[in-house]
């Protein structure tokens, strides 16, 4: 591996996506989403994408666009939000989903990029998340063709109280896509404000992750209590440049008194 990981073009940095792949893409709502690294992976042609992220855009924008184009086969991810397509596709049968609670979601993809299989949380004790039976996907006629999987239920003593804990598995994808202010040569990544919610998770649960970065500092230039995901994570980096379009999801503003 070249320590130099800079790409010419998202396409370059994406061309080697297979149809079929898995993909931990970062962002958190429409903050901090990769949307060049996403545009590109949508003019290369590829569907049937797993991917894992915290929501999946909106119907335009974001993983959205993927999704109205037919190119994702299932969504890992822990809010539907107001993506009316997405929830189109999987109340028809189209889609597969597995929805998984938003704290859990960032735990299983820290995990997978820390090498630990599996880990044990009290969050869905007591819920169909432990229990079983939460639709992944629907026949077209409404009932449930894939449902959610029973899991295994510990009890541990934990401050001299014993309580029950459900076993999630971690998750590691063949690739990650992620939106970073900064970074260098290297790969070391800075992440602004909110766009840093998940992004850095995804980042280490890929077998390669590919970064789209506003600016492209030289090694060395960044603080190194500064980054929020070394380089050794990280291995391709384009440049898009700071002027690319950035949306908001809902904007709500104060009335004049």
């Amino acid at each position: 591996m070249t320590l130099d990981k800079v790409v010419g073009s998202a396409g370059e940095a994406v061309a080697d996506i297979p149809s079929g792949s898995s993909l931990a893409v970062g962002g958190f709502g429409l903050c901090g989403i990769p949307m060049v690294l996403i545009q590109a992976l949508l003019d290369a042609g590829v569907d049937d994408l797993k991917v894992v992220s915290n929501n999946c855009g909106v119907d335009d924008w974001g993983l959205g666009v993927l999704l109205a184009n037919r190119r994702i086969s299932k969504m890992t991810s822990s809010y539907v939000g107001e993506n009316k397509e997405f929830e189109r596709q999987f109340l028809t049968g189209e889609l597969e989903l597995e929805l998984t609670p938003q704290g859990t979601l960032a735990e299983k993809l820290r995990a997978g990029g820390s090498g630990i299989a599996a880990f044990f949380t009290q969050t869905g004790v007591g819920t169909q998340v432990a229990e079983g039976g939460l639709p992944r996907r629907y026949n077209p006629d409404g009932t449930i063709s894939v449902a959610s999987p029973v899991k295994p239920v510990q009890t541990f003593t934990v401050r001299g109280e014993d309580r029950e804990f459900v076993l999630e598995e971690a998750i590691t994808t063949d690739f990650a896509l992620v939106h970073a202010l900064r970074g260098d040569r290297h790969g070391n990544l800075v992440f602004d404000k909110s766009a840093r919610n998940f992004s850095p998770l995804a980042a280490m649960s890929g077998r390669v992750c590919i970064a789209q970065v506003e600016e492209l500092v030289e090694p060395g230039t960044i603080d190194p209590d500064h980054v929020h995901v070394p380089g050794v994570f990280v291995d391709r980096v384009v440049v898009v440049g700071p002027d690319i379009e950035k949306r908001i999801e809902r904007r709500t503003v104060r009335e004049e008194n």
